[in-house]
């Protein structure tokens, strides 16, 4: 053969060899990261800074799988599964509804309600939507859209006349088929303003706004007995699991192991954020 040809020859071996060496380093680099779909805007669970208490627990079940945390950044909640998940451009969504079809939830990492925030000083005593303070029309509850709160004011026939503060929040755009994204902080401030008399939030999502405010407020968990006027219940408190995609059964059991082992890690973050806690 010759030379130039041989030369030629060692030079595509060599250039296999480096491609091959190359796709076998990302395969390793991939299988050491744990890719995280997360809110670039989400806070208090999460943005780009990595502020927020989902941040704090994606890190901790990434220390306990010895991998590195990646997080991928969605803008729009409604296509984290569909666009993110599913296409894998990540590995696992935090903070969905523990049965949700769209995922392989994982075991339930914690357990959650709806709260009553109020002002101290006004000495609003409510636990319950059954109360009835809240059918009289002059007394001001604040909700969000798409809500089980919002639901349960059209039950007990607040809505319209809360219609005219709902859609302030959402700056007068429809949410049907769109996201509006509200600061929930905004109904915090209304109640220590005395705009409301009180909102029914998801405690998660208002609980570090509620324990930062200067003037006092009371967070109360619901009770979990709201119903339709047919019967059927409207629930107020949720288990909160992790989302894996579908068919991926070996991350799922990964996931429940490294819940399990970093379970007291992960409550020190939610009651640091002081998020009110139900048992599991």
């Amino acid at each position: 053969m010759h030379i130039a040809n041989k030369k030629s020859c060692i030079n595509v071996v060599k250039a296999a060899l480096v491609g091959f060496a190359g796709m076998v380093a990302l395969q390793a680099q991939a299988a050491d990261e744990l890719k995280v779909c997360a809110g670039k805007e989400e806070l208090p669970y999460s943005n780009d800074k990595q502020e927020g208490f989902e941040n704090e627990i994606a890190k901790v079940l990434g220390n306990a799988l010895n991998r590195t945390v990646k997080f991928v950044w969605w803008s729009d909640p409604r296509y984290s599964v569909r666009d993110f998940l599913d296409k894998k451009q990540c590995d696992v969504l935090l903070g969905l509804d523990k049965g949700d079809p769209r995922v392989l939830n994982t075991k339930v990492y914690y357990k959650s309600g709806y709260v009553f925030v109020t002002r101290k000083d006004r000495e609003i005593d409510i636990t319950s939507w059954d109360h009835p303070y809240l059918k009289e029309r002059n007394f001001r509850i604040g909700f969000l859209p798409d809500s089980p709160a919002k639901n349960m004011a059209l039950e007990i026939n607040r809505f319209d006349d809360m219609f005219d503060y709902l859609v302030e929040l959402t700056d007068f755009k429809s949410t049907r088929n769109r996201y509006v994204k509200i600061d929930e902080r905004k109904l915090v401030d209304d109640v220590v303003s005395k705009n409301l008399h009180a909102a029914a939030l998801w405690g998660p999502s208002v609980a570090k706004y509620v324990h930062e405010s200067k003037t006092p407020l009371n967070m109360v968990l619901i009770e979990d007995n709201a119903k339709r006027a047919n019967g059927s219940k409207i629930p107020m408190q949720y288990e909160v699991v992790m989302g894996v995609r579908l068919g991926d059964e070996a991350l799922k059991a990964e996931l429940d192991q490294a819940i399990t082992s970093s379970q007291k890690e992960i409550d020190a973050i939610l009651e640091r954020e002081h998020i009110p806690l139900l048992p599991i």
